[in-house]
């Protein structure tokens, strides 16, 4: 009977760590954010409700949360407007929360699949809209997408290095220990007219052989 109860603690702490570890991202700046995303948008959310997306190899049911929003602008995405979003239904497995009472306006990221649906996970950059820097609204218009031919490196220890001039090294944590620091809230890495890319600041459009004199 012991031995029996110890095997299925085990299992039970091997299945806690594993959803655990389920949901796992790396950091990623606003503007990787926007390159690798099918979908940039600014909306409220009006409304919640769980639905089935099928079913498992197995035979279970899927459910999903499904948003209800209120698109606002499309920063990049198909042509017709997004009116929901869909995520899994806990963070354990990578499930978004957000407010739906319709008064905080969201920036969302996120994959559009086959059927046309917007899906969304923790691993996306979603982010009050009130909470972006000037900066980094300003530049979901054009600024990022300027800079998707080039590659931000992140760094985590002192030393690190770039191996190509189309990167730029995001150093916010080794700085300040945070993620979302100065480059993440006022920089945007920017391809040169000699096809190099350099950390950009301020909201006025770049000339096209600025000199990469602001890095920070």
């Amino acid at each position: 009977m012991n031995s029996c109860f110890v095997t299925l603690a085990i299992l039970f702490v091997w299945r806690v760590e594993e959803m655990a570890e389920a949901c796992s991202c790396s950091p990623a700046h606003p503007q990787q954010a926007f390159c690798s995303s099918d979908v940039v948008i600014r909306a409220k959310v009006v409304g919640e409700e769980e639905v089935d997306a099928g079913n498992d190899i197995y035979g279970n049911p899927i459910k999903r949360i499904k948003y209800n929003i209120k698109q606002i602008k499309m920063f990049k995405g198909p042509t017709q407007d997004i009116d929901a979003i869909y995520t899994a239904p806990s963070s354990a497995v990578c499930g978004v929360t957000l407010e739906t009472n319709g008064k905080k306006e969201y920036l969302i990221t996120g994959k559009l699949e086959a059927d046309g649906t917007m899906h969304v996970t923790l691993c996306d950059f979603i982010e009050p809209w009130e909470d972006m820097s000037a900066t980094q609204q300003k530049s979901l218009t054009q600024r990022y997408e300027t800079g998707c031919d080039c590659k931000i490196t992140r760094c985590t220890s002192i030393p690190c290095m770039i191996n190509s001039p189309t990167e730029c090294l995001w150093t916010d944590w080794v700085i300040e220990k945070v993620y979302n620091g100065e480059q993440a809230k006022h920089f945007a890495c920017i391809k040169r007219n000699d096809d190099s890319c350099a950390w950009y600041r301020g909201s006025a459009p770049p000339k096209k052989d600025f000199l990469d004199i602001e890095d920070p």
